[in-house]
């Protein structure tokens, strides 16, 4: 139906999502109990553009379209994306998978380092959690073809779980060399104003230079391939995603080139986070500013009077 009639396809889809809103509304009634919140694949998105019952009341469009039920990017993955953690990931291209076991006990010894040097609560928190997943993933038999490994991280222990996994080549603690990269439902990577970028609320949501900055920006770096494509989680036309690999072959250059990649990698979009009023990103980016002196990023001024910008639009 979908090549021989679009339109009525098109046409039944939509109506398959107002009826599944109407069920939605009315499971979540006071007296019903339901929890619903959207995943951030557009699912609310598209429900409203299909004419559903799915606004909050007195929503303006002026930065998008506002929903009456919670996204789980927006409203929960944005403040930990802010805070600069993401989905870090690693291929160990030996193929052994003694050697992911061995990279999983790597990373989970390098982030228990790093919250023994001291870090903040809302850092150890999210350190935890992904401590305790490291060290749990191999017993859950996840591995489906690569032996490749998945771990939320921010800026610091990334460099530092690259700079061991590079060490550990170098001196045939590992088999084989080891492929970093990222997802794309991460920090910088993505601009997508109805999932990745749904929390920023400064007007620049709709803009897609983060994630081409971020590609063209690790290409200079140092990594081994870039990538930038469109569509990705939730549909041609509606994000702009940047991507990145970096082969960590045990060389002092791999070093420098993972330390370069994965700092610009990360601050990229915590900047521009803090740019548009987070609070976890401008704290984040002066902490990564402190670790590094050659790092300066602009801080934003903060406008107390949240009416200011509509007076100052009225008075043109």
């Amino acid at each position: 139906m979908m090549h021989s009639d679009p339109v009525r396809f098109k046409n039944l889809v939509q109506e398959s999502l107002c009826r599944q809103i109407a069920a939605i509304n009315r499971l979540t009634e006071k007296d019903k109990g339901m929890y619903f919140f959207d995943y951030g694949n557009a699912f609310l998105l598209e429900s409203s553009r299909a004419g559903a019952d799915v606004l909050k009341e007195g929503s303006s469009n002026s930065l998008g379209p506002q929903f009456r039920y919670p996204s789980y990017v927006q409203h929960i993955m944005g403040d930990i994306f802010s805070l600069g953690f993401g989905p870090f990931r690693w291929v160990c291209t030996s193929a052994e998978a003694s050697d992911l076991e061995c990279s999983d006990d790597i990373a989970a010894s390098v982030l228990e380092d790093i919250i023994n040097k001291g870090v903040t609560e809302k850092v150890k928190l999210q350190y935890d959690d992904n401590i305790r997943w490291i060290k749990e993933a191999g017993r859950h038999n996840m591995v489906v073809g690569s032996q490749a490994r998945i771990l939320y991280s921010d800026q610091t222990g990334r460099i530092a779980i690259a700079l061991a996994f590079n060490d550990a080549v170098r001196t045939g603690k590992l088999k084989g060399p080891v492929v970093i990269s990222r997802d794309h439902h991460d920090v910088s990577g993505t601009d997508s104003p109805f999932r990745e970028t749904s929390n920023i609320y400064d007007g620049s949501t709709f803009c897609a230079d983060m994630s081409v900055q971020n590609a063209i920006g690790d290409s200079f770096r140092g990594a081994t391939w870039v990538a930038l494509h469109n569509g990705g989680g939730v549909g041609w036309g509606e994000v702009t995603n940047g991507g990145f690999g970096l082969v960590l072959d045990g060389t002092n250059d791999a070093d420098e080139r993972a330390k370069c990649v994965l700092s610009w990698d990360v601050c990229n979009g915590v900047a521009r986070r803090c740019w548009s009023g987070n609070a976890n990103a401008k704290e984040t980016i002066q902490q990564a500013m402190n670790s590094d002196p050659k790092l300066k990023v602009t801080l934003p001024n903060e406008v107390n009077d949240p009416d200011l910008l509509d007076r100052v639009l009225n008075d043109l």
